[in-house]
């Protein structure tokens, strides 16, 4: 069940980078709201991956004496959401044929 999640929690990350800028804490309480139940361990190696494949940029902003790490989405990060949201989309069409 795990591995189902890990790859929503991607989806959405992409999906909130793309609405505004994100940092860690917002999206560990954004994913909460939803049920996720994620701790820093867990999301920030997500968020530096994504960082690194292309798809999320950071920016370092001081704020309160500290750095927050902003990332947002990039041009790559935008096209995989797309695909990604098609997927889905084809997915649960099939999978929840009987229940709509």
């Amino acid at each position: 069940m795990r591995e189902f999640i890990l790859g929503a929690i991607k989806i959405h990350i992409l999906y909130h980078a793309k609405i505004e800028p994100v940092y860690g804490s917002f999206m560990i309480e954004e994913l909460r709201s939803h049920g996720y139940e994620i701790g820093p361990g867990t999301l920030y190696p997500y968020l530096h991956n994504l960082e690194k494949a292309g798809f999320l940029t950071r920016e370092d902003k001081k704020e309160n004496g500290r750095i927050r790490k902003y990332y947002s989405i990039t041009k790559e990060g935008e096209d995989a959401l797309e695909k990604s949201k098609a997927m889905l989309r084809e997915l649960a069409r099939e999978v929840l044929k009987e229940e709509l």
